[in-house]
C-alpha cells in the first residue's frame, strides 16, 4: 500500500453525543485509540486532515448544535490544530462529508488530493456514505476499518444486526464493490512513514 504525501484523513463525527446510552450497544472499543494513531500519523507526517461535524437538525438529537454532544470527543479536540500539514474543518447535516460546509470536494480538488483516508463514527452510515461517495467522485478511498465504530441497529420486518455483523457488511459491500479499499490503522501508519 501506498500512502501519498498529500493523503488527506478524513475524520468523521468523533463527537460526544455518540456516547449517549440512546445509541445502544457498539463495536470495536479501540476505535479512538485507531483514530488517535491516525490523527498523530498524518499531523507528524505534515499531511492534511479533515475534522467533520455533524450538527443534528432533529430536536433533542444527542448531535444537536449548541449542546455538550455535538463537541468533539477529546481524542481529536486535543489534536485540532496541532498538525504541520493543512487542517479543514467540516459541518454537515446529512450522511456525506462531501455535502458539508465548507465544500469538502472543492477544498480536496484545490489542494490537489486525490487519495482519502476515512475514520470516525459511525461505519455503516455516515463512513459508509462519505466512501462511497468518494469513490464515485475519483478519489482513491482508504477504509480504515479498525479506526470507527457503530451500534447494533434494527430495520424492517423486525431484522436486527449486530455492529459487528454491520461492519461486517460494510467492508464487504465497500470493498467487493470497489467503492473503497479496506485497510487496518497498523498498515496505513506503517504506509505513511510515522510507524
Amino acid at each position: 500500500m501506498e500512502i501519498e504525501e498529500n493523503a488527506a484523513l478524513v475524520v468523521v463525527d468523533v463527537q460526544k453525543g455518540f456516547e449517549h446510552a440512546s445509541w445502544g450497544r457498539r463495536d470495536n472499543p479501540e476505535a479512538e485509540r485507531n483514530i488517535a494513531a491516525l490523527i498523530d500519523a498524518w499531523q507528524g507526517t505534515g499531511r492534511p486532515v479533515v475534522f467533520e461535524r455533524h450538527n443534528s437538525r432533529q430536536e433533542g438529537s444527542p448531535l444537536e448544535p449548541g449542546t455538550e454532544g455535538n463537541a468533539f470527543k477529546e481524542v481529536v479536540e486535543e489534536r485540532r490544530g496541532k498538525g504541520r500539514g493543512p487542517e479543514l474543518l467540516v459541518t454537515k447535516s446529512v450522511n456525506s462529508a462531501f455535502y458539508g460546509e465548507p465544500d469538502l470536494d472543492a477544498w480536496l480538488t484545490g489542494q490537489g488530493i486525490g487519495q482519502l483516508v476515512i475514520a470516525g463514527i459511525q461505519t455503516n452510515m455516515c463512513n459508509e456514505t462519505t466512501a462511497r461517495m468518494g469513490g464515485n467522485l475519483g478519489y482513491e478511498v482508504l477504509f480504515a476499518l479498525d479506526a470507527m465504530h457503530t451500534f447494533d441497529l434494527e430495520g424492517p420486518f423486525g431484522w436486527r444486526r449486530t455492529a459487528e455483523e454491520l461492519t461486517r457488511a460494510t467492508a464487504v459491500s465497500l470493498h467487493g464493490g470497489g467503492f473503497a479499499r479496506v485497510v487496518t490503522t497498523r498498515d496505513v501508519v506503517k504506509a505513511a512513514g510515522a510507524a
